[in-house]
């Protein structure tokens, strides 16, 4: 092998190394702080209200959709200030980048085990209707979280 070869993987080893570590501190920043204006006014108020409530309403159902009613000046405020939300942005998922889809679908995830009814690929069904991305991106959520039914929450 060259020297130019084994120079020019190295440098790209590393770069692929840089990138990776680049997305790992930014998800650990996402992890680390992710909802925390769900634990301070306005939003904690609000959520709080209605917490109980939706643990036993079904994902998209219309009692569902009537007990958010209540919620929305919290979710506005919610939605403008968490990038994992589509709602957070004009275009919806189309204007996230990775970081945003990865706090999402774990997010996703988390808030169909918080309800007793909650199935997650009920979910994903429902969200791609509501925010119109396409089989590819499904098949993407639906193989990760795949990933996630043997990890075990530790609850």
């Amino acid at each position: 092998m060259s020297k130019d070869f084994i120079k020019d993987t190295k440098q790209h080893i590393e770069n692929v190394r840089k990138y990776i570590q680049f997305m790992k501190d930014n998800l650990t920043e996402r992890a680390v702080n992710h909802d925390k204006l769900k634990l301070v006014p306005p939003e904690a108020q609000a959520y709080e209200k209605v917490n109980e409530k939706l643990k036993t309403l079904k994902y998209g159902s219309e009692e569902y959709k009537e007990a958010l009613k209540g919620l929305k000046p919290a979710l506005d405020h919610h939605f403008k200030n968490y990038r994992h939300h589509p709602e957070h942005f004009e275009n919806g998922i189309s204007d996230m980048n990775l970081v945003d889809i990865v706090e999402m679908v774990c997010d996703w995830k988390a808030a169909s085990l918080r309800s007793d009814v909650g199935d997650i690929y009920e979910g994903i069904e429902i969200n791609q209707k509501r925010f119109g991305f396409d089989d590819q991106l499904k098949q993407i959520f639906i193989n990760t979280y795949k990933l996630f039914e043997d990890l075990d929450l530790g609850e």
